[in-house]
């Protein structure tokens, strides 16, 4: 395109490449605009998604927290059972030991009674026999 050619309508010189620069200029401007636009409305976007993942992040630590929490509530309600129900079961063992203890103390008290009984039943017989023997 021979870039000065005369105008049909006012016969006189028309520079084409200056036009075409006028041209590509006023149609870069909406695009501009949009992409400015686009721009904002990208970072609005990125803002929101920021403030999403922030209150996903929030609310799965908040959530990680209570699950924590009552796992941990748990494992001490369950040590606390285990020494509890151990607490009761060596009550109930010492009971029992103290029983038997008792038991066998009651059995060595009656076999030595009654070993002294038979002590003195055969001393007593022994000093009954002696002194049927002197007085013969």
């Amino acid at each position: 395109m021979d870039p000065k050619r005369t105008c049909r309508v006012c016969s006189g010189f028309i520079d084409w490449e200056i036009i075409m620069k006028r041209l590509l200029f006023l149609a870069a401007v909406p695009l501009a605009l949009g992409a400015a636009a686009c721009s904002q409305n990208a970072q609005n976007e990125t803002a929101e998604a920021g403030n999403a993942i922030a209150a996903d992040t929030e609310a799965t630590t908040r959530n990680a927290v209570s699950d924590v929490d009552a796992a941990t509530d748990q494992a001490f309600g369950s040590a606390e059972r285990s020494l509890d129900n151990a607490g009761e079961r060596i009550d109930a063992a010492a009971d029992r030991t103290g029983d038997r203890l008792d038991a066998g103390a009651d059995r060595a008290g009656a076999a030595i009674s009654n070993g002294a009984d038979r002590a003195a039943d055969a001393t007593g017989n022994a000093l009954e026999r002696a002194g049927r023997s002197l007085k013969d």
